[in-house]
């Protein structure tokens, strides 16, 4: 990444899952896609191995942006959307797409999993995981380690989906920001990369620094109705999902959310919930270590 200059790497990463009926879908959400944010999208769909796809073709039709079936290695431009070849699984590396076999002895595969858990791991809070149209549970493991990096996680809508097998998985996960048609994700994906709480996250998401006054005040709260004390996990991590609550509960700042936290015990109780998924299994062997 040396020599690399910001307008050339992406602002964000989208990586969109789709499996039966997801075509629809996708022509639909790349028609009000934003062009122009600096976003990468990566497409992940479930493939026959011997389907001849025109999905290329048929997505360029619907945006300006250029359409690419993934190469081994490619790096990942802004305002690009790359496609999943057939016989083939992703994932992405130090921005860069690796393609692989897909394993002919395996008749269950997870590839949309495996590239969401991959992006949880390199973009971080950068990282965007929308769910559309498709049978089985492929996706709902991959959201959740999108949701722990402080990601951003959307759903189509089980009216619109014409196979809602998916969506109705990845929603049963409860960490879902956004339910909303193909047609509507456009707009909400430039609400939360323009957001300047989120550009807070992102910037801050390579720091691990004191827990403030705050933030403190937050910890305490959850320590003193729940008995966890979250002032033991990564710091980085814990103000991530804090910010993520401000901005998705339309709280202006930490110190107004903080007041609508003492009054309002069910707003407590989703950040609660955020904070604790995925680090159960930290506080079940601190709480071990310290008996």
């Amino acid at each position: 990444m040396s020599g690399k200059t910001k307008a050339s790497f992406p602002t964000f990463v989208v990586g969109i899952g789709a499996s039966a009926g997801g075509l629809e879908a996708l022509e639909q959400f790349f028609r009000k896609a934003p062009t122009e944010l600096g976003l990468s999208y990566v497409v992940v769909q479930h493939l026959s191995p011997d389907f001849d796809s025109l999905m290329d073709k048929l997505l360029a039709r619907e945006t300006s942006m250029p359409v690419l079936l993934i190469e081994d290695g490619v790096e990942l431009a802004p305002n690009t959307i790359y496609l999943l070849p057939p016989k083939k699984e992703v994932i992405v590396s130090d921005n860069h797409l690796l393609l692989a076999e897909r394993s002919a002895s395996r008749d269950l595969t997870f590839p949309i999993d495996s590239f969401l858990r991959s992006l949880a791991q390199d973009a971080g809070p950068r990282a965007i995981a929308i769910i559309l149209s498709g049978t089985g549970s492929d996706g709902s493991r991959g959201i959740c380690d999108v949701h722990r990096a402080g990601g951003y996680v959307m759903v189509q809508n089980e009216i619109t989906a014409k196979f809602d097998g998916m969506p109705r998985s990845a929603c049963a996960t409860g960490i879902v920001d956004a339910v909303l048609s193909p047609a509507e994700m456009g707009a909400a994906i430039a609400g939360h990369v323009e957001s300047p709480l989120v550009a807070s996250l992102v910037n801050s998401a390579a720091h691990d620094e004191r827990i403030d006054q705050p933030t403190y005040a937050i910890l305490s709260l959850l320590k003193k109705y729940y008995e966890i004390d979250f002032n033991f996990y990564k710091t980085a991590t814990i103000g991530r999902r804090i910010e993520r609550r401000i901005m998705l509960s339309g709280s202006e700042n930490i110190t107004e959310y903080t007041r609508r936290l003492r009054k309002d015990p069910d707003e407590l109780n989703v950040l609660y919930q955020d904070l604790l998924i995925g680090v159960t299994g930290f506080f079940a062997i601190g709480k071990s270590s310290n008996d």
